[in-house]
């Protein structure tokens, strides 16, 4: 079994940077909203610097968010999604496999290239380790949700803003208590709260997504 899960998780990895402009598009629209922000509402540092959690949080969840359309959707038009399920390895864990793949070429990049990004945003050197924490706990929160409606909107041609409508209410508390923390962080309040929901959202998704993510890839497959 620990074979077939390490061919999986290679397998994803391979595919995943064979189709770099799918790798590309996440960095580039994070990179692209975040430059744009002072542009658009204000080039002060001091209003940017408050606003500058919220604002990277959530361009990087949209911009991860462009990507999770096709989680399982080059899978399940070749034919590997239904050889996927029917394998001898609990197919929960070969889901796993493939969103840990997503957050590794999506999530997780987007975690490391924000603190460049909010130099920009002026916010505060000592609140930059906290927010790439959060993001990558935030991020791998969103790949984890976004996989039960990746994998319910698989079967639809233009499924990606139905995934998006599906999944946002969804994601909201992550946004609040990922944006909070940083925020608390950098004027010097109590952040631990905060993060520790977070993470518990977090712990909560890993736990029951698999197997709700599966139950909806049957659906799909079997229609």
């Amino acid at each position: 079994m620990i074979a077939v899960l390490n061919q999986t998780f290679r397998r994803e990895l391979t595919l995943a940077f064979r189709r770099r402009s799918d790798l590309a598009n996440p960095l580039f629209f994070f990179l692209i909203v975040v430059a744009l922000f002072p542009i658009g509402v204000t080039p002060d540092l001091k209003v940017l610097s408050g606003m500058a959690p919220g604002v990277l949080w959530v361009a990087a969840l949209l911009a991860a968010l462009l990507s999770l359309d096709l989680m399982f959707r080059h899978d399940f038009d070749d034919g590997t999604l239904e050889q996927l399920l029917m394998s001898s390895v609990p197919p929960q864990l070969l889901v796993l496999c493939k969103i840990i793949s997503h957050w590794l070429v999506t999530g997780l990049p987007l975690a490391l290239l924000s603190p460049v990004l909010s130099v920009m945003l002026a916010l505060p050197s000592k609140a930059i380790p906290i927010l790439v924490v959060s993001l990558c706990i935030g991020t791998f929160t969103l790949s984890l949700i976004g996989s039960v409606g990746a994998a319910l909107t698989v079967g639809l041609r233009k499924g990606g803003l139905l995934l998006t409508v599906l999944i946002m209410p969804m994601f909201v508390p992550v946004i609040i208590f990922g944006t909070s923390a940083v925020q608390a962080y950098s004027v010097g309040s109590q952040w631990s709260a905060q993060l520790a929901f977070l993470s518990a959202i977090c712990a909560g998704a890993f736990a029951i997504v698999p197997w709700l993510t599966v139950a909806a890839l049957d659906i799909a497959v079997g229609d």
